[in-house]
């Protein structure tokens, strides 16, 4: 079966964080058909879209996976609930938030679901670990690396290097 490069972006600004961060990464390392490549430092941002909440730590994870879009979103939604995961307004606080941000350079429009994740472009907070992990991979619809969407990206304010690390 084919496995495809996928990778997830993950955030959390409610509670305890990085634990937050640390047990969704736990939970992906026990996918079916799934390995976990590595994942990103993680850093420490200013919310966006919606600035009166407490700040946000992000992070970026590189799966390897057989699962199709539709299925792997499914099993990321079920690890937020399982992890607690009550912030539904849009932008809003939440305990943990996993995206899929891009699917073996898929561009993928189906059941709601959009992939590459279709503001991917704008958000400082993504791009920065995601950098860190995959500067040279490419966006399928701009044609632009990483490194260059992320030094182009100018939304969000301040973000900073946690002392917070996804443990193994």
């Amino acid at each position: 079966m084919k496995r495809h490069r996928v990778f997830i972006g993950m955030g959390s600004n409610i509670g305890d964080r990085a634990s937050f961060l640390n047990r969704a990464a736990a939970r992906m390392r026990q996918l079916n058909d799934t390995t976990v490549v590595w994942f990103s430092p993680i850093y420490e941002s200013e919310p966006v879209g919606k600035e009166d909440q407490p700040p946000f730590l992000n992070a970026v994870g590189e799966i390897e996976t057989s699962l199709m879009p539709p299925e792997l979103l499914s099993h990321l939604k079920s690890i937020e609930l399982d992890l607690g995961r009550t912030g539904t307004d849009r932008w809003g606080p939440r305990e943990i938030d996993l995206d899929i941000l891009l699917y073996d350079g898929f561009v993928y429009n189906q059941d709601g679901i959009q992939v590459p994740h279709p503001r991917l472009e704008e958000r400082r907070f993504v791009l920065v670990p995601f950098r860190d992990i995959a500067p040279d991979v490419i966006h399928p619809i701009s044609g632009m690396k990483i490194e260059e969407l992320a030094r182009q990206c100018c939304e969000g304010g301040r973000m900073k290097l946690s002392s917070h690390k996804i443990l193994e």
